[in-house]
């Protein structure tokens, strides 16, 4: 009697025909780029504050590239944890591991040697102050919010959301070689920002969470619970950074924090002012606008150090 050999899945079949430029994306989707990008966006104008000016182009290329391949070990770890509700949420089911593009073991490996590098590089190259730092972001993020916090609380993205503020603490670092009051007060920027970015966008895929069974706030709060508290952060995130301008931050960065800000707060009464009177939500523009916020915000840091 002949038994028959088991036939390959589908998902073997594809990843046995694909070309290694489509492999090479999968291992970059993995790392998340378009987060990285933000964070890159925080880290540089710390930089130039921090050295009233361009920092030295090889701390300035080292500390970038370091913090991109720190950053990129957190995302595919996180990857690798959450495949599961990644497969059930429509926002993140084309994930390269959810589609079998790239096995969880490969991925690990990816995200583990990703961060040893950023380690070495940063230590070597700045120094190991940045390169603790990068290193306790990766494990904040990966052990403190993806695996403790994500799946339990409703606070998760509240806490757990400190990881991504330490770019501006790594940046300031990486030319000072210690942690200031400055990168103290934009940490707490980035912190307060935080919640508004991001329940903003759970509110336009609380379905998803909800099949996921993760409890983000709006999942299990009401619309309008979630929005009075966007306005607190986001209340609270203009007045911190306000606080920066005391340290050198220059005019131009003081009319961007008000004016910005001005327009966040307003942005975020009017999806209160929507969800209180029964209109639908429409969250997506504030979660548009805390993009270009950061954005605006920190590159008119930098940009005020020349002018």
């Amino acid at each position: 009697m002949t038994i028959a050999s088991a036939a390959p899945s589908p998902a073997a079949e594809v990843a046995s025909i694909r070309s290694p430029l489509a492999v090479v994306r999968s291992y970059v989707a993995l790392t998340k780029p378009r987060i990285i990008e933000l964070l890159l966006v925080t880290t540089v104008p710390v930089m130039v504050l921090a050295a009233h000016g361009w920092p030295r182009l090889w701390t300035l290329a080292a500390t970038l590239v370091g913090g991109t391949l720190a950053a990129g070990s957190a995302n595919t770890i996180n990857c690798v944890v959450d495949r599961d509700i990644d497969a059930i949420m429509a926002r993140t089911r084309r994930r390269p591991v959810v589609r079998a593009e790239i096995s969880p073991t490969a991925a690990l490996r990816f995200g583990l040697v990703l961060g040893m590098v950023a380690t070495l590089l940063l230590g070597l190259a700045v120094n190991w102050l940045s390169a603790v730092l990068a290193d306790g972001a990766i494990a904040f993020y990966v052990f403190v919010y993806t695996l403790g916090l994500k799946r339990r609380t409703p606070s998760n993205i509240v806490i757990g959301g400190a990881a991504g503020c330490f770019p501006v603490l790594i940046g300031w670092s990486a030319v000072r070689g210690s942690v200031g009051w400055p990168a103290a007060v934009l940490f707490a920027v980035v912190f307060l920002w935080t919640p508004p970015h991001f329940w903003s966008l759970a509110m336009r895929f609380k379905d998803d969470y909800a099949a996921a069974g993760v409890p983000m706030l709006p999942v299990v709060a009401s619309p309008r619970q979630v929005t009075r508290r966007i306005v607190g952060y986001s209340w609270a995130m203009v007045g911190a950074s306000l606080l920066l301008i005391p340290f050198g931050a220059g005019w131009l960065y003081a009319v961007a924090a008000v004016g910005l800000g001005a327009a966040f707060v307003f942005e975020a009464h009017r999806l209160h002012r929507r969800v209180g009177q029964g209109e639908p939500a429409r969250p997506l523009p504030l979660f548009h606008l805390s993009i270009t916020y950061l954005s605006l915000l920190f590159g008119a840091l930098a940009v005020s150090q020349f002018v």
